[in-house]
């Protein structure tokens, strides 16, 4: 445990997040956990999700925000973002989680492997993916999961890249989300799960709604994480946010 350990925490869950407060009006998580589970974040302020910013920003600022989430009392450290975990590819960074575990002895995990987790765990092997990225960004997010055994059926595109996303508005993103979700859906209504790709739009509000129209279980790659700390007995199923996080 670091010795800034917020007080009153039972569990402190750190992220590496694409960018900080002072660039991401949105920047404050969804109320998924109870005050025991205390986030804590460090940002790689990433310029743009192109192969090379991506590179860039990990291979200079990972590992000070790995330290200082530690510092913070992290128990757990997770690379939020599909767009960076795509661009590095699967095998960097499951061995960029593996060295992460390796050095600071805690729990290392990414967005993208909780949401493919949560996939498996809901047995949808064939899904269908909001994503308002362009298409340079869809391939490399469609090759990501592909080695995970997982198949896209559909995906949709609005060409945003780093600037566009991180400058909606709430209602704007909401709107969007609704929007692509739908759209995914009808291009592929056999698929068994849909995936709203990003975390800026906050598109919780559209997973409950969206999973009633369409009868199949509605993931966003935010929430695969405070998932995965209901699977660990740290936080409690949380009801009325859609069917993953409401299963242990």
């Amino acid at each position: 445990m670091g010795k800034n350990e917020p007080a009153g925490a039972r569990f402190v869950a750190g992220t590496v997040t694409p960018i900080g407060e002072d660039r991401n009006p949105m920047s404050r998580p969804e109320p998924l956990l109870p005050p025991s589970v205390v986030r804590v974040a460090s940002s790689i302020e990433i310029a743009d999700y192109t192969p090379d910013g991506v590179d860039h920003a990990i291979r200079t600022r990972y590992w000070p925000c790995v330290d200082a989430l530690v510092q913070q009392g992290a128990q757990s450290i997770t690379l939020a973002g599909f767009p960076i975990a795509s661009q590095l590819g699967r095998k960097r960074v499951l061995a960029l989680q593996e060295e992460t575990a390796k050095r600071t002895g805690v729990i290392a995990d990414s967005q993208a492997e909780a949401t493919i987790a949560a996939l498996k765990y809901l047995g949808a092997k064939e899904i269908a993916i909001a994503s308002r990225w362009t298409p340079e960004l869809n391939k490399a997010f469609v090759a990501y999961l592909g080695e995970a055994g997982i198949k896209v059926l559909a995906i949709t595109t609005a060409g945003q890249w780093a600037k566009q996303a991180f400058s909606m508005s709430i209602e704007a993103g909401v709107k969007l989300a609704f929007q692509l979700g739908r759209e995914a859906m009808h291009k592929a209504p056999e698929a068994q799960a849909l995936l709203l790709a990003g975390g800026a739009w906050r598109s919780l509000a559209a997973v409950p709604i969206l999973e009633e129209d369409f009868g199949v279980p509605v993931i966003t790659n935010p929430i695969a994480p405070v998932w995965r700390l209901i699977v660990a007995g740290v936080a409690p199923p949380v009801v009325g946010w859609g069917r993953l996080l409401a299963l242990r």
